[in-house]
């Protein structure tokens, strides 16, 4: 019978085998479902490759609707033809997610053809966009919608569309971007949190003195800095006197034919209710992904000038866009606007009765139906959600649900196969992350 101190030993050594195991597990994982660490060269599709093609009568409704023209059927009362090709450049932390919403309940009630990620919920972000990342993609093949995060690659993603597809985004202030970056994403950004480690006040310290804690080369990095630069395919690192700076951001303005703005959010949908010649029930929503308010504001006038100093990129881009969304509304009226912003409300809030019960959003812990519980950034519960009436009546019944459904589930409720990001939670509820 072996000695007890060599049964210890053997048991120690068990662990310790098991432990490495498991800790190369998780990292492989985490390969999968968190992003490379030096996505800088896109991986396109080879030449000569083809690129949608649709059918003849397809073409024709696609102009038709991209000129405002309207056909024998099917079109709005305003006599133009709702679109039906759309691709929504998804940027991070900008009320992206209500929109996704939205784009997925038109789609899904008018039986559009999705292009999906396979295996998570984003096109391998933050490598570039490439066209066999699509779930089942085939050469020639063309979809209606594409509006999952990815690093945008203009050249692949165009490739996917008809012809006269409507590109859209949305930008947000860069220093209330980048607080809420922060603090979603800190964690997962190991080279800064580790020398944050101690500090009361991460996100004061860190805009202090950003570069003792910033490493551009780290893990996950470009969430730290100019990550709406970032998103659109470009050098987030880029020095802001250089002439491409401005020449991204035109590119931006010719490729784009409509770019939204989160704190202008219910004019924004107005506006693209316009572009894609849509009724106000296509744009209702309730706000998702929104995160816990701070007992108190983390930005004071200090550290939002300084928090702008840092994303001073995103900041430029931010007011070319801020002042050209104001031209847009000037030109769509703003009487116009006002009374069309009002309906949308009334619409809203009507919805808001009918659906939430308590009225209201409540924290992760409160959700009673596992199917709208929100995903949650590691380490916090942070992200808020909605309770579903019981009592709704039949005509709304299968609405509410789907505007109430977060991103996760309604991807799963459509098809997409998310193995990766389901067992990624699987092992992060088990371990309590």
């Amino acid at each position: 019978m072996p000695p007890p101190q060599k049964k210890r030993w053997e048991s120690m050594a068990k662990g310790l085998v098991l432990g490495a195991l498991f800790t190369s597990f998780l990292l492989l994982l985490y390969s999968y479902a968190v992003p490379p660490l030096h996505p800088d060269l896109p991986s396109t599709t080879p030449e000569g490759t083809p690129s949608c093609s649709p059918a003849p009568d397809e073409s024709e409704t696609t102009a038709a609707a991209a000129n405002g023209s309207s056909p024998a059927n099917g079109s709005s009362p305003g006599g133009c033809r709702p679109r039906r090709d759309i691709v929504f450049m998804k940027t991070h932390k900008t009320a992206s997610s209500t929109l996704l919403n939205i784009l997925f309940r038109f789609g899904q009630k008018h039986g559009l053809k999705f292009a999906f990620p396979s295996g998570r919920n984003d096109f391998a972000y933050p490598a570039f966009f490439a066209r066999r990342l699509v779930q089942g993609y085939r050469p020639g093949a063309c979809f209606n919608i594409i509006c999952n995060h990815m690093r945008f690659h203009y050249d692949e993603v165009r490739g996917l569309v008809a012809p006269g597809a409507a590109f859209i985004t949305v930008l947000r202030d860069p220093a209330r971007l980048f607080e809420s970056s922060f603090h979603y994403f800190g964690s997962v950004v190991p080279s800064t949190w580790r020398r944050l480690r101690g500090r009361a006040d991460k996100l004061a310290a860190f805009l202090r003195e950003p570069d003792r804690y910033y490493d551009p080369r780290g893990l996950n990095a470009h969430y730290l800095r100019n990550l709406l630069f970032f998103d659109l395919g470009y050098d987030s690192g880029l020095d802001p006197r250089s002439p491409r700076v401005q020449e991204h951001i035109l590119e931006v303005e010719r490729r784009f034919h409509l770019v939204l703005l989160q704190e202008y959010f219910d004019e924004s949908l107005v506006l693209l209710k316009e572009l894609l010649c849509w009724q106000l029930e296509d744009v209702l929503y309730f706000r998702l992904n929104a995160r816990r308010a701070p007992a108190a504001p983390r930005l004071s006038a200090e550290l939002y000038r300084r928090a702008t100093a840092w994303n001073v990129l995103d900041a430029r881009l931010y007011r070319h866009f801020n002042a050209s969304f104001w031209r847009r509304v000037d030109a769509f009226g703003r009487e116009r606007m006002r009374r069309e912003v009002a309906a949308l409300r009334r619409a809203n809030e009507r919805m808001r009765r009918i659906c939430i019960d308590g009225g209201r959003a409540v924290d992760a812990a409160a959700i009673r139906d596992a199917a709208l519980q929100p995903w949650q950034p590691l380490g916090a519960k942070s992200i808020l959600g909605y309770n579903l009436k019981q009592s709704i009546g039949r005509r709304h019944a299968q609405l509410c649900r789907r505007m109430l459904t977060p991103e996760i589930q309604y991807l799963m409720d459509l098809g997409v196969n998310l193995w990766v990001t389901r067992l990624w939670k699987a092992v992060r509820d088990f371990l309590q992350w």
